[in-house]
């Protein structure tokens, strides 16, 4: 749940959490990078504050909480369902204002109902939030990267490019640019005719002992990073997704899903009007996210400030359903950010 950058409210916000079932932790300001780099995704990677330590092993100012918590948490070996808390400094390279700023959260852990879980956190976001802001009002704005991954699924496309995706989800020119090729096939161009020929005839031994030849040939075999099979699965696997498309009707139904952006009051009826106008089958994911929204409501959070825009996602690599973003209404900064 990061991010609350106002030191000043650091009593009252420990004093919520502590309100919430949770253990406080705190975790060492330089991490390993490695966890980073893997997980967190694009955005944050160029902007963490990079080392080494004496054996050339990659260090970083911790960027933010949720990879080391779970570290913590694993090599602790600790139970769940579990809640931890924390507030402390994080770095990152920013554009404006300093690199060095506090961040407040909670992680959730472990617990099997997934609806319930979420709602909580968002509420418990909320309330924090009215504690350290009296008086405002905010809005909230969330997506569901679980449902956008069952609409790709279910319209059909090469796992390839299904991944390409969602990796893409909630960067909106990335996406773009990607809709925009699968209304294009792209043929792989500069093959040779020889290594079109096996490609097209499934000649996978062969393609490799031909690969292998012109690398000993070269002298690239000797430094090389893939073997012979491995680009040849690779390329195999460009081919397939150089010569996909979507057809029109599966496009126009993509196009409409990302479109979709509305009060969560009207979200479940309009998920359920897109999966039987586009004839896909969403039943799991429409369940998982009907859920949601009722465990919101018994939280008692208010449905009408809160937005599904079903193309609204976070940039880090590690949310797999439910993310979310709180402002104060009628504003842009982003006060409170976090997902599953």
């Amino acid at each position: 749940m990061p991010l609350i950058d106002m030191p000043d409210f650091a009593p009252a916000i420990l004093e919520e959490f502590s309100r919430r079932n949770t253990t406080r932790v705190d975790t060492p300001v330089i991490q390993p990078a490695e966890p980073f780099l893997d997980m967190a995704g694009e955005d944050l990677r160029r902007r963490i504050f990079l080392t080494e330590n004496e054996r050339g092993e990659s260090l970083c100012l911790r960027p933010e909480f949720t990879i080391p918590v779970c570290l913590r948490h694993i090599e602790t070996a600790t139970g769940t369902p579990k809640r931890y808390a924390y507030l402390g400094e994080v770095f990152r390279q920013r554009r404006e204002g300093s690199n060095e700023f506090y961040q407040a959260g909670l992680e959730d852990l472990g617990d099997t109902d997934a609806a319930t879980a979420d709602a909580r956190i968002v509420a418990d976001a909320l309330a924090c939030l009215h504690t350290v802001l009296p008086g405002h009002a905010f809005a909230v704005t969330i997506g569901d990267q679980a449902v956008f991954e069952a609409v790709v699924a279910a319209l059909g496309l090469p796992t390839g490019w299904q991944r390409r995706l969602v990796r893409a989800f909630g960067q909106t020119d990335v996406l773009e640019a990607i809709i925009a090729r699968l209304a294009k096939p792209q043929p792989v161009a500069g093959l040779s005719p020889e290594v079109e020929r096996m490609l097209e005839a499934g000649d996978d031994d062969g393609l490799a002992g031909h690969l292998r030849d012109e690398m000993e040939r070269t002298g690239y075999l000797t430094n090389a990073s893939r073997a012979p099979q491995e680009i040849v699965r690779r390329l195999k696997e460009k081919r397939l997704l150089a010569g996909a498309s979507l057809d029109s009707a599966k496009l126009d139904a993509l196009k409409e899903f990302l479109s979709i952006n509305v009060s969560l009051r009207y979200a479940p009826g309009v998920l359920s009007d897109f999966a039987r106008s586009a004839a896909l089958p969403l039943e799991v994911a429409i369940a998982g996210f009907d859920a949601r929204v009722a465990a919101l409501r018994d939280a008692g959070a208010s449905l009408a400030d809160i937005t599904w825009r079903a193309a609204f996602g976070r940039p880090l690599d590690y949310y797999t359903g439910l993310v979310f973003e709180v402002t104060a209404r009628g504003e842009h900064d982003v006060l409170v950010g976090g997902g599953r």
